[in-house]
């Protein structure tokens, strides 16, 4: 190993958690401070707790929010478009006494005049 390239190890780096629970380990570090630890992570006691770092959560429930009011608007619109497409679709009675050609008809009689 080279000299001097190394950092200084120290056996007895102090480890502290926000929650308050300290122990030693070794490491390059004199004192380590973390946010979770094995006391209070959620995996190791069962409990949820939402760690916000710089709003991280507020702007997640944000972007929820908005998602759901964009699907129900866009819910509105397309009930609205299908409303109006059933409005299109809607075909006129011909009345029965009313007289219609045949559209065959039609088509005869000017194969006959361009011969």
């Amino acid at each position: 190993m080279k000299d001097k390239i190394h950092p200084k190890y120290y056996p007895e780096a102090r480890v502290i958690c926000a929650c308050g629970n300290e122990w030693v380990t070794g490491s390059t570090q004199e004192v380590l401070r973390t946010d979770v630890c094995s006391v209070c992570h959620p995996f190791f006691t069962g409990q949820q707790r939402i760690v916000d770092v710089s709003g991280h959560v507020d702007r997640f429930r944000q972007r929820v929010e908005r998602s759901r009011q964009l699907q129900t608007e866009a819910e509105r619109r397309e009930a609205q478009r299908e409303e109006r497409r059933r409005a299109r679709t809607l075909v006129e009675v011909v009345d029965e006494e009313e007289a219609v050609e045949p559209i065959e008809a039609l088509f005869e009689n000017t194969d006959e005049e361009q011969e």
